[in-house]
């Protein structure tokens, strides 16, 4: 599958379509999948953590999130296909599985967030197939239980809501426990799908955005935001010196 490195941190030419394709594919294969999702913050946090450039190095998928990376990509003169948000592959993928066979197991938010999550994907399809959820807020003997749920219950699919990097950190330990056969780490998209955040307007989505308008949103987030002007420069200023 042919990729392009930004910074050291591997992103693959795929569209939507692709992505989905790809996940279907999985499921056909005897082993655990890993799936992130870079974005800009992504990329510079791998740039501090090693720990998470590695894990970064070693997924199966590396989707195309943010327009920053897409942003990036045509700076370097090796554009990417399109945005592919990790929330809207979640919401392909389960709409394709929803016709399918294909058990499902949500890991992550808080318990009412997971629960109402489960809730409001089931709502939106009735025929789809989730068998088990739990929160993210366990310790490491719960932990053992969580997995051994996961397993009991024949999940393949395993969709990790624990925030960039301890969702992506969490698969990786322990991938060779799981029996599923994809596990993706979603960030805060249960909190969408349960309806408490709000996903940015499409228009915002369109024009590479979406940061914006969860900064206005949440104000706090500030500090974690500075990460997306940092990374600009460092593109831009790595153009000028042709180090990419």
């Amino acid at each position: 599958m042919d990729k392009l490195y930004i910074f050291g941190v591997p992103i693959h030419r795929v569209t939507m379509i692709e992505a989905v394709e790809i996940l279907k594919g999985y499921l056909k294969e005897d082993r655990i999948h890993i799936v992130a999702t870079p974005n800009a913050e992504i990329i510079m946090m791998a740039q501090k953590d090693e720990e998470y450039k590695k894990i970064l190095n070693e997924t199966d998928l590396n989707v195309p999130d943010g327009s920053g990376v897409v942003f990036a990509s045509r700076v370097f003169n090796k554009p990417l296909k399109e945005r592919v948000a990790g929330f809207d592959l979640m919401m392909e993928f389960v709409k394709w599985a929803s016709h399918k066979d294909v058990s499902i197991y949500l890991l992550g938010a808080k318990p009412e967030v997971v629960e109402k999550a489960q809730s409001n994907l089931k709502n939106l399809y009735p025929s789809l197939k989730i068998v088990g959820f739990h929160h993210g807020y366990f310790n490491e003997k719960e932990e053992e239980n969580i997995i051994e749920d996961i397993n009991k219950r024949a999940a393949q699919v395993l969709f990790v809501a624990l925030g960039a990097p301890k969702q992506e950190k969490w698969i990786y330990k322990n991938k060779e426990k799981l029996k599923v056969k994809i596990a993706m780490g979603v960030g805060g998209s249960f909190d969408v799908i349960a309806g408490k955040a709000k996903r940015a307007p499409e228009i915002y989505r369109k024009l590479g955005l979406e940061w914006l308008y969860r900064l206005i949103q949440e104000p706090w987030r500030y500090k974690r935001m500075s990460a997306l002007p940092k990374f600009a420069f460092k593109v831009l200023l790595a153009r000028l010196k042709g180090d990419f």
